[in-house]
């Protein structure tokens, strides 16, 4: 196997995803003084409003530990399951040296600007873990909030599950009502260990001009499973997210799934890529992307580097009104054994599909959006059915403004 350098060195070596630059000058990094907040429900009732969309429970009746970050400072951070660890990330370094052993490790401090700046100027961001043998059942939530107005937000976020382990996070970032532009710039390195099991489902609902500059990379021991989730649906000017995971114990499985909405004015560039490095390793990444005006560059490479592994991909892509959709899947077989294949459509929907659903008593819109919810509609293998009605929570409130 080789290090971690090796492997944060790779992952540089390709672009994380062409998008436009950004003008890191043209954000402020002086944050406002937010206090801790002990009762989610004293929030003031606008931020709840915007923090639920992004899949926050406000009553943490369904969650097993909350972390919930208001630009620079962490306002609320606690963990309600034995074996579980939720941690604000500047506390982490300042009083756990195991820490370091996971700091910086898979993300490379060079690859770009805004992982230079991100180690700069850190704020702050979250540890989360499972303890080894602990099957934490409900999700741990987290919040990236922005409430100051043409703020520039760096985070930087650990998550480990540890052996023979099980944890599920739901992750939203959500912007304030009053806040119109922005800058969230959010590292994270994701450690699953042998025999455990991580689901992360991020969701995204940020205001019309905001930049969104995530860097992931994440490592898959043996008999290790990976479920990433993300979505974005709302309006956003600018994500560019390219995130990498490494198996590399045999048997290490990943799964990676998309939901995008492009709308006008947006730029969304987002993907993944999975190295199978161990025998027996399989890799999945679908993406369901429509455009309704934006410009989309949905991505996905799968490299194989060892015999009898297995990866495939999926894009599809659907133009509803205007916009670009770019699919760009990508294979990569390095020796003789290996099991890849992908497919990738873009389109628009058909009329007689319509046309029928009319026949059948729909007006044309609710049947374009019976249509577009179909579309948007993703089984995921092995995933919690708390997480599942998030997720289908999420898709459901954006999809009158998908129309």
């Amino acid at each position: 196997m080789r290090s971690l350098d090796d492997r944060a060195h790779e992952a540089k070596d390709k672009k994380a995803a062409i998008g436009p630059d950004v003008d890191l000058d043209a954000y402020s990094l002086e944050s406002p003084t937010h206090v801790d907040v002990k009762n989610l429900n004293l929030m003031p009732e606008a931020d709840k409003e915007k923090m639920a969309f992004a899949g926050l429970d406000i009553s943490e009746k369904e969650r097993s530990g909350t972390y919930i970050q208001k630009d620079a400072f962490a306002i609320h951070s606690g963990s309600y399951q034995d074996g579980l660890e939720i941690i604000p990330i500047r506390k982490a370094l300042k009083e756990m040296d195991w820490i370091q052993e996971y700091y910086w490790k898979l993300a490379s401090v060079d690859t770009d600007k805004y992982t230079a700046q991100a180690r700069l100027d850190l704020q702050n961001g979250y540890v989360i873990r499972a303890l080894p043998g602990k099957k934490i059942t409900l999700p741990a939530q987290a919040c990236l909030y922005l409430d100051k107005e043409g703020f520039n937000q760096n985070v930087h976020n650990i998550i480990i599950a540890e052996e023979d382990s099980e944890l599920h996070i739901i992750s939203g970032c959500a912007s304030a009502s009053h806040v119109t532009r922005g800058l969230h710039v959010g590292i994270s390195e994701f450690y699953v260990k042998k025999n455990a099991k991580l689901s992360f489902s991020m969701i995204h609902h940020w205001a019309e001009d905001v930049v969104v500059r995530p860097r992931s990379v994440g490592i898959v021991e043996k008999g290790g499973l990976f479920l990433s989730n993300y979505i974005s649906m709302k309006p956003v000017k600018s994500v560019q997210s390219y995130p990498t995971i490494y198996l590399v114990g045999k048997g290490a499985v990943a799964r990676s799934y998309s939901l995008l909405v492009g709308s006008p004015g947006s730029e969304l560039d987002v993907g993944g890529r999975i190295y199978l490095r161990a025998k027996d390793t399989r890799a999945e990444i679908v993406s369901r992307a429509i455009t309704n005006g934006g410009n989309i560059i949905s991505r996905g490479d799968i490299v194989a580097e060892v015999p009898g592994v297995r990866g495939h991909l999926e894009c599809h892509g659907l133009i509803l009104n205007g916009g670009v959709m770019h699919a760009i899947p990508e294979l990569k077989g390095m020796v003789d054994g290996v099991e890849l294949s992908h497919e990738a459509a873009v389109g628009k929907i058909a009329q007689e599909e319509i046309l029928y659903l009319m026949s059948r008593g729909l007006t044309e819109e609710e049947a374009t959006a019976t249509i577009v919810r179909g579309f948007l509609s993703v089984d995921i293998p092995d995933l919690p059915a708390p997480l599942k009605a998030e997720i289908d929570r999420a898709v459901d409130l954006s999809q009158k403004e998908v129309m």
